[in-house]
């Protein structure tokens, strides 16, 4: 889990993605989507401050000390949490880090006694559907909500039952 030296270096990461407008992360998730990038620096200034002051938990792959990627679990109630992001960094992808970093935060929500985790993907996000199809998750429901930059989102709310033994 994140320390306030990982929040920082993360940080830096997060600012040069998007110095990058060209990169893959960029056009993935920003220019998809349609998202102002003022939006995108005040959802991650709100991650961030989530973490530290203990409303969510952010979650690390690291590789030699290095961010490659994250994942963030918003804890709901007892028995809930909401997989709110996970993302590995383009050049480490279709390596397993994701696979890991999830079951690094289904382990640890079983341990903190969750019954559920469910997460919200567009519906035209296939790849991140299919993963989350991998892993175990369930499609519950597809919905279309107005997203707060005037959009509509079409989304796929997927759910983990975790049975505790």
């Amino acid at each position: 889990m994140a320390d306030d030296r990982d929040i920082s270096n993360l940080r830096r990461k997060f600012d040069k993605f998007l110095e990058d407008k060209n990169g893959q992360i960029y056009q993935e998730n920003i220019v998809k989507f349609g998202i102002p990038e003022e939006y995108v620096r005040k959802a991650f200034e709100k991650l961030l401050k989530a973490v530290s002051s203990g409303e969510a938990t952010l979650y690390l792959a690291l590789k030699k000390k290095e961010i490659i990627g994250f994942a963030q679990i918003i804890e709901q109630d007892s028995n809930v949490a909401e997989l709110d992001r996970l993302l590995v960094f383009p050049e480490h992808a279709g390596k397993g880090v994701g696979t890991e970093l999830l079951n690094q935060v289904v382990l640890d929500q079983k341990k903190r006694g969750a019954k559920t985790i469910f997460v919200k993907a567009g519906k035209e996000e296939t790849h991140a559907r299919k993963f989350y199809e991998k892993n175990g998750f369930k499609l519950v429901e597809k919905t279309t909500i107005d997203a707060p930059w005037g959009k509509k989102l079409n989304l796929a709310i997927y759910q983990l039952r975790l049975y505790s033994s």
